[in-house]
């Protein structure tokens, strides 16, 4: 039967057929060792499994970094654990017959939830318990939206694409002074276009938001035209700018410089920060005289060693811009308050900037 993973999981070597009759301690025991487990039996008696297989993780002793040891390598750690969970939890898999259909006892109807993430139906295919449950979630958060006080509305993120749940950077973007006479903006890398959503309502009259993901711009489009914002914000394919010069150009790119495992690890992940590098680079011949770039970016990765404030500060310069102003806010997600987090105090100290950067 066909493998599918959205995150390009590659197929278990070796599988066997279990159901309800095998205990958690012996399902972890096959998963670390690299046996997956085709489940045969009650759906939601996999689920329960599921949960106790990861407990049976979160208990485990973690290495931690010794005394002297560098941020960067607390990161690699927890990277490195991150993975080994994913790959563990991964090994409770399930069958899908034609049109999504889960043939297991009280399995629940996850037919538009896999059209959302899939597309349509191709035939039978085996995928994981896990990655499921992740498109389940991903359909009610599409179904039901993400509150987003800056607009007083909500966001709906597709499958894939960033939901907007740590909102300091959407709120910077709403408290930061527009320039004047700005008739036009881009947004560059817009995702669920809640950034292109937030300039409009702040009054600037046309905004051209790009993303290269399809995701991306089918959920900002459904978004925009849900919002009544439509005729005013453009979305469109590009790789960061589109063409053209604008009064102002946002753009929120990935924080940490290192390599995505999941398609929604990319609005986190950057490969030697690909996109932060092509928007500095770029800014200068995109604005307008007189005109600003908007950089909203986390410091986490100076906390964590992976950039300095000076190999970013020299970005700017070398590409030609100087910095009007800074705006910044304190992380307001959970695991910034989580002392048993691997990464705690880099996510303590951890501060989202909004960089007002111009020409020279």
């Amino acid at each position: 039967m066909r493998w599918q993973s959205e995150g390009g999981t590659p197929p278990p070597k070796k599988i066997i057929v279990a159901d309800d009759r095998i205990t958690a301690d012996e399902a972890y025991r096959l998963a670390c060792e690299g046996t997956a487990l085709l489940w045969r039996g009650d759906f939601q008696n996999a689920r329960q499994l599921l949960q106790a297989m990861a407990r049976r993780i979160d208990r485990k002793p973690r290495k931690a970094p010794g005394p002297t040891s560098l941020p960067a390598e607390s990161f690699h750690l927890y990277r490195l654990a991150q993975s080994q969970r994913a790959r563990t939890l991964g090994m409770l898999l399930l069958p899908f017959e034609d049109e999504y259909r889960v043939p297991l006892r009280r399995a629940p109807d996850v037919r538009q939830a896999c059209i959302e993430a899939y597309g349509p139906a191709t035939g039978p295919f085996v995928a994981s318990l896990r990655e499921l449950l992740g498109l389940i979630g991903a359909h009610e958060w599409r179904k039901n939206g993400v509150p987003v006080p800056a607009l007083g509305r909500r966001i709906h993120p597709h499958y894939g694409v960033f939901a907007p749940i740590r909102g300091e950077y959407v709120d910077l973007v709403a408290a930061a002074p527009i320039p004047e006479n700005c008739a036009l903006a881009f947004d560059i890398g817009t995702g669920t276009g809640v950034l292109a959503a937030v300039l409009a309502q702040r009054g600037v009259a046309r905004i051209v938001a790009t993303d290269q993901d399809r995701r991306a711009l089918a959920c900002a489009s459904e978004n925009l035209t849900r919002l009544g914002l439509a005729a005013q914000v453009a979305v469109e394919s590009a790789d960061l700018f589109p063409a053209g010069r604008a009064s102002l150009v946002v753009c929120n790119p990935p924080w940490v410089p290192a390599r995505a495992n999941s398609s929604l690890e990319r609005a986190v992940y950057d490969p030697d920060g690909r996109m932060l590098t092509g928007f500095i680079r770029g800014l200068a011949a995109h604005l307008e005289p007189g005109g600003e770039g908007w950089l909203i970016l986390s410091d986490l990765a100076e906390h964590l060693g992976l950039r300095s404030r000076d190999e970013l500060l020299g970005a700017f310069a070398q590409a030609g811009l100087k910095v009007a102003g800074r705006i910044d806010a304190r992380p307001g997600h959970p695991r910034a308050a989580d002392t048993t987090d691997l990464l705690h105090a880099a996510r303590a100290a951890e501060r989202t900037s909004l960089w007002r950067l111009m020409p020279i």
